[in-house]
């Protein structure tokens, strides 16, 4: 009997393909992970910081900058911090730091996979995937979020590649100690023993539990759980902290009871900067940005790569440590009396501080305020929608920063626009004051506060001149024709084409010398001036002078209708006191490598502008603006020394200027609202009455210490021989009378000569000038 056949068991095709697609998938899966990983670690995906850099001393050396005077005034260092060992740390703040952030910090290398794929099935509600490595690779690297999504994803791989180099390279500890230093606490307080200083005035040795605790909830948002601004919020978010201990056994259920009702009792006292202290850190930055441009350039030319907040530099300027501080002590004597004024003005204003516009002009203004502030950047990277900001900065909070002259201010239950408003009245100022003779710098103070004002008003900002530009109407016409002093021009109404100008302040008729114009201020006589020169010509005398900015080439700029720089201005007025040569400002004589070899020396740029005679015709008129004219205000400060000068005002007062000439010295001085619709009412914002005053207590300061800064009261202009007879005043006309004078070349001083001579070495041992475009 046969037996029977077992029958082969048919496999289903479809199973096994299902089983290899799986594995196909999971192995392409992977590989494709490891291959991202791989990429991003060569670079694919953007540049990779070098983990050898870190805490390197060798490496990070800040560059020094010193003043004409012999001081230290500031370094250009990448952070300003006190770090501390990981042997300075309390067991628990290491502890509270492990159950907030990483409680298995110990057992992952950078990357904590059973964190991750928590955060990935819970879509973020259980917290995040981030290591402590994780977080100082963030601050040390990538530092804010990116705001696309795919941006994010590209640094979250850069960040995981980052901690598993960090923690090849570096024990526990030092990641530990690393992150802590790094971590930036707000209010200058850069790393955890900084922070324990400003919050507690305490080092970090001798922290409490619950001090701890309020540092590392910090770490979440220092803005948000600060102690000092929102110490409610910061509480809460301390016994989220102090929860978590008791939770991993880091402190008893019964210590929890009593620290969780503990009240955060601060001590509160920011750290100062060297820059705060004494100097202005506005020349700092325009030097910043000066530097960096020249290191490019001296890369492309000798191949050799340098970095300010690296390889310990040292740079030398002319800045005058006291004169630096005399010109702060002058805006600030100024301001402050002027600020209060201002407020006043405003009470009750539904545009303040604004005129001349609609609401919603104003308004318009505000949310330009609004997108210049780090606040919107800061909701803009998350994602946030421009209606959304500006709901989120019309909320109360709980505490905002206001400037005042007295220090900083904190108002509660405001909102951030409000902030917005209030600093939109603050009145700004900028001075400049320079040696004529050789170019050099001697006090660079670009505003009133670089903390809460970022914008220089020297060299950065651009300001309608008013009639401070006049000076070079007069000496276009006296170079081109022969003017002199005495030069007589007609005081009745002008008009070209449309362009009506009025004189401001002064009746119109008869004739009036160019001495009486200037120091007056006329317009008629600027008007019928640059119409005898044209424009073009004034312009290029402009040029010729230094200036840079664009100029309208039209009769109103007679009147100051250019914006230019203060920067400009008085290099420009410098060369009127230095005999016609125009030397180009300058505050950088010499930067050094750490080695002492010179990689940028002390080289002015020099021109021959105007003959001696032309260049003292000018300081003569504006003398005539000091003794009988806009400026004589001066006199009411005890100053009796040579002064030359002019003042300027804008429409409705906007911007406010005046620039004063001394045989060793010439300053000039800006005042106005960073907004050219905020001002005074009516005309009350003179160039004599806003920026006078600040050029007169800054000057009377030098001269009390004239011996010690070689600027003194009894300096004397330099006065071409034979000049008076050569001013022929004889007739109504009063032309100039050459004879024999010579060329203007055989009269030309060997400047630049003497300003290669002069070595480091020695360096380091009622007013109707307002104008109206309206008519």
């Amino acid at each position: 009997m046969e037996q029977p056949q077992k029958k082969n068991k048919k496999r289903n095709p479809w199973v096994w393909r299902i089983i290899a697609l799986f594995w196909i998938l999971l192995l392409l899966g992977v590989g494709t992970v490891f291959g991202i990983i791989y990429g991003t670690s060569i670079g694919m995906l953007g540049p990779l910081p070098d983990v050898k850099d870190l805490e390197n001393p060798e490496i990070n050396v800040a560059s020094e900058i010193y003043s004409s005077d012999g001081k230290l005034i500031d370094k250009f260092e990448s952070e300003k911090r006190i770090p501390i060992k990981y042997d300075d740390i309390p067991e628990h703040l290491i502890q509270a730091l492990y159950a907030r952030e990483d409680i298995r910090y110990n057992d992952h290398s950078g990357i904590d996979g059973e964190s991750v794929l928590r955060a990935i099935y819970s879509l973020g509600k259980d917290g995040g995937g981030s290591t402590i490595t994780q977080q100082l690779s963030k601050q040390l690297f990538t530092k804010k979020t990116a705001s696309s999504k795919l941006e994010r994803v590209k640094q979250k791989l850069k960040e995981w590649v980052v901690s598993v180099q960090l923690e090849q390279r570096y024990t526990k500890e030092e990641i530990v100690t690393m992150y802590l230093n790094k971590f930036d606490f707000v209010y200058r307080a850069n790393g955890i023993q900084a922070a324990a200083r400003t919050y507690f005035q305490k080092d970090v040795q001798d922290l409490t539990v619950s001090e701890s605790a309020v540092f590392v909830a910090m770490l979440r948002n220092p803005n948000m759980f600060n102690p000092h601004s929102h110490p409610e919020a910061a509480k809460k978010e301390r016994n989220v902290v102090l929860s978590q201990m008791m939770k991993y056994n880091f402190l008893s259920a019964t210590e929890y009871d009593e620290l969780k009702d503990e009240p955060i009792e601060t001590n509160f006292l920011m750290l100062k900067t060297s820059v705060k202290e004494a100097y202005s850190a506005y020349f700092k930055y325009a030097m910043q940005r000066e530097l960096q441009q020249y290191f490019e350039d001296y890369e492309e030319e000798f191949g050799i790569k340098y970095d300010l907040y690296r390889d310990g530099l040292k740079i030398y300027t002319s800045i005058d440590s006291r004169m630096q501080r005399m010109g702060e002590e002058a805006i600030k004597k100024h301001l402050v009396g002027l600020q209060k004024q201002f407020f006043n003005s405003q009470k009750g204003r539904k545009l303040a501080p604004f005129y001349n516009i609609s609401q919603s002009q104003a308004q318009d203004i505000f949310e330009t305020g609004m997108k210049r502030s780090y606040k919107y950047q800061e909701l803009k990277a998350k994602g946030l929608s421009d209606e959304e900001i500006l709901e989120e900065f019309n909320k109360p909070r709980e505490s905002v920063q206001y400037f005042t002259w007295d220090g900083i201010e904190r108002k509660e239950n405001v909102s951030w626009m409000d902030s917005i408003k209030y600093h939109k009245h603050i009145i700004q100022a900028g001075l400049l004051s320079m040696d004529p003779k050789d170019g050099t710098i001697k006090a660079w103070v670009g505003g009133i506060d670089w903390d809460f004002f970022k914008y220089d008003h020297v060299k950065q900002a651009k300001r309608q001149v008013g009639s401070t530009f006049k000076p070079f109407v007069y000496a276009t016409a006296i170079h081109q024709m022969n003017y002199t002093p005495c030069h007589k021009i007609s005081n009745d109404r002008f008009k070209a084409g449309n362009w009506q100008p009025q004189n401001a302040g002064r009746a119109y008729g008869g004739y009036l010398s160019l001495r009486q114009g200037l120091a007056q201020s006329v317009n008629m006589i600027s008007a019928r001036l640059i119409s005898e020169s044209g424009p073009k010509a004034v312009i290029q005398l402009a040029k010729d002078l230094g200036v840079e900015s664009e100029i309208p080439e039209n009769l109103t700029i007679a009147l100051g209708s250019a914006d230019l720089t203060l920067y400009e201005m008085v290099g420009a007025y410098s060369t009127f006191a230095n005999q016609g040569i125009y030397i180009k400002p300058e505050y950088i004589l010499s930067v050094e490598d750490k080695n002492g070899k010179i990689i940028k020396d002390f080289e002015p740029l020099t021109r021959e502008v105007l003959s001696e005679d032309v260049a003292y015709t000018m300081v003569d008129l504006m003398e005539g603006v000091i003794e009988i004219g806009t400026g004589k205000g001066i006199r009411n400060y005890g100053i009796t020394a040579e002064v030359a000068g002019k003042t300027g005002t804008t429409n409705e007062g906007s911007d406010s200027w005046f620039i004063g000439l001394t045989p060793n010295l010439v300053t000039g001085v800006w005042v106005g609202n960073e907004d050219r619709a905020a001002h005074f009412p009516g005309w009350q914002s003179q160039g004599a009455k806003m920026a006078l005053p600040i050029w007169a207590y800054y000057m009377k300061d030098v001269y009390d210490q004239g011996s010690k800064l070689g600027v003194k009261q009894s300096d004397k202009f330099e006065k071409p021989p034979g000049i008076d007879e050569r001013w022929d005043c004889s007739s109504l006309q009063g032309f100039y009378n050459f004879g024999n004078i010579g060329s203007m070349e055989d009269n030309k001083p060997k400047v630049q000569q003497q300003v290669r001579q002069k070595t480091i070495n020695e360096m380091l041992s009622s007013d109707s000038d307002t104008i109206d475009f309206s008519q």
